[in-house]
This record gives structure tokens, sequence and C-alpha cells, in this order.
């Protein structure tokens, strides 16, 4: 998944502070035109070029796309495919300039997955030279167009500051817009804004929001919203539930939720009590970097028949998480 603002809630309150928060790099869209914006335009139903590439054709869906551009019937979209087989190196070289050739013919066709594509190329300054100008008013062509993409990045800019004015309430509105459209980057950002308000409706749109993001894998909106549900914030108070949503995050990876789930099975909170549970996810989320001195020390307490269980329970764990993510690393292919 993208990353996402880790200091969105700034956003609120971005006056009050003198430095403006530090933000991620810009979206980019997902491998497939099909999946770029989820925009049921984006796949023309029939087109044999993106049929090809869908199955893993790409000679194929190369030849059928020239082909598409060449009758000068709606264009765009088959420029944009053309775009992403050079940029990926899909059954071609890989070659950034040809792309961004294929992605200024797709924008200037008025494709907004283009205008996005060519849009990041220029802020990486791969295939031509760095122009976040120029970008900018790609993103902003393309949010003209309704791309949740694209709003979601000229809300960042709008919060950058640098090549459009710095501007809260205008990239508060950007999030919005995105968020409505069900980009679940915007769905978080905003829920992470609302949740500086003391205000029970903002909150309990905030968790609505997190809820939203959850259902759509965001691993981040998925602990939070965990979290939310396990302290009733915003949201009815459901423990159990909440020690379920932590499990599910903790299996796609998440080492918060890794972390969170120990304190939930050493408290008994959530799932019924056991030691040997929580030392096992202690482990695999120490492991991975996340540290917790009360459950070092819970460590400690256990045997050294409860300690090889638990070590032997956190090998097990670690062999669902390299399988779930080589799964998942599948399923973007």
């Amino acid at each position: 998944m993208k990353q996402c603002l880790p200091l969105l809630a700034l956003l609120v309150a971005a006056p009050v502070y003198a430095a403006q928060p530090e933000l991620p790099p810009i979206e980019v869209p997902l491998s497939t035109p099909d999946q770029m914006t989820g925009s049921e335009e984006a796949v023309p139903a029939g087109d044999l070029a993106f049929a090809a590439f869908q199955r893993g054709e790409y000679m194929t869906a190369m030849n059928e796309a020239l082909k598409r551009v060449g009758k000068k019937e709606d264009p765009a979209p088959a420029m944009t495919l053309i775009g992403v087989i050079y940029e990926n190196g899909l059954g071609f070289n890989k070659d950034p300039a040809k792309a961004v050739e294929w992605y200024k013919l797709g924008a200037d066709n008025g494709d907004h997955n283009s205008m996005v594509a060519l849009a990041l190329l220029k802020l990486e300054g791969s295939g031509t030279p760095k122009d976040p100008k120029g970008a900018a008013d790609l993103f902003q062509q393309a949010a003209d167009k309704g791309d949740p993409i694209a709003m979601y990045n000229v809300g960042l800019l709008e919060l950058q500051g640098s090549v459009r004015p710095y501007d809260v309430k205008a990239a508060t509105a950007n999030f919005r817009k995105a968020a409505d459209a069900g980009y679940a980057d915007a769905q978080y950002a905003l829920a992470m804004s609302l949740r500086q308000s003391n205000t029970p409706e903002d909150r309990k749109e905030a968790t609505r929001l997190l809820g939203l993001a959850t259902n759509q894998n965001h691993p981040d909106a998925a602990v939070e919203y965990a979290i939310a549900v396990f302290n009733g914030d915003g949201t009815e108070k459901d423990e159990s539930r909440a020690a379920k949503l932590f499990l599910r995050a903790a299996l796609k990876g998440n080492v918060i939720a890794m972390n969170r789930l120990a304190r939930i099975y050493s408290a008994g909170r959530g799932f019924d009590e056991d030691r040997i549970r929580a030392a096992a996810w202690h482990l695999v989320a120490r492991a991975n970097g996340r540290s917790d001195g009360l459950l070092d020390e819970e460590l400690t307490k256990l045997t050294p028949e409860e300690r090889a269980r638990a070590d032997g329970l956190a090998t097990q764990f670690r062999r669902q998480l390299s399988a779930a993510l080589d799964a998942s690393a599948a399923d973007r292919q």
C-alpha cells in the first residue's frame, strides 16, 4: 500500500505551527491502467490491448495498442498503456524517455491516468528533466477530471507550499473530494486530521473514514481503526472485535498490530489470556523493530518449556507472514 501523511494531524491546526509537516513522496498510480484510479472508463470493454496486458501478453498488448492509436478512435487509453509498458519494462526494455513521450500524448488527448503518470516522472526527473511546476499543473488537470489520486496529490502540494501556495483549507477540500471518491489514502489522511478535534461528530466521522480505508486494506488505517474500536473512540467499544482487527492486520505484516496483539493476549482483553501467544507475537514484532519493555519483562517470567513453545509459535507466525506477503506480491503482478 502507498505511504500516507504521518503528520496529517497538523492539517486542522496548521496555523499554530511554525514549521509545515514533513510530507511523503507523491502517490503513484497502481501498476496497471485499470487499477490506477478504479474508474470504470480506465479499461474499455472488449479492448484487445488491455485484455492482453492483463494476461501478461505484453507484445500483443503493445501491437493492439498501436493499432488503436493508428485508428485515432479514442486513442488516449492506449497511449497510456504503451507508456506503462515502457516505464515498467514489460516485454520491452525499460525506457522512461519513451514512457514520457507516450504519457504526454495520452495527457494531450485528455487521459487523466497519463496526466498523473507524467506528473510523477516530472517530479522524479525520470525520462525528462525535473519539473515540479509542470507536475503540479498536470495533477491539477487530472484532479479537475475527477481523478482521486490527483486530488490527493494536489492536496499534498498545497500542504507542502513550494510549487503551490500553502493552503490548508484547499488541501483539506482536495483530501475530502478524494476521500469521497473512495481513495483510501485520502480517507486515512482526513481521519487523522479529524481525530485532532474534540467534537464527538468529528471523531465519529474520523472512525468511519478509518473503517472505509480499512476495508480497502490500508495498513495504517487498519491499526488506527482497531485502536478506535478497542477504546470506543467515535464508535461502539468492542474489545473482541478490535482484537480480531489487530490479528488481521498482524497477519498482513503490520508490526504495530503485532505489538498490540501481544499486549491483548498478555492482558486477556479481546482474546483469552495466552502468555505463549503474547510472547510469540512480541518476538515477531521485536524482530521487526518494535520494542516493548513490558513484554520483554513478561518473557523473563516464562519457564524454559513455555519459552520454547513461544519460539516455535513465533517461527510458525513468521512462515504464515512470509506466505501471505508472497501471495500479496503475486496478486500485484
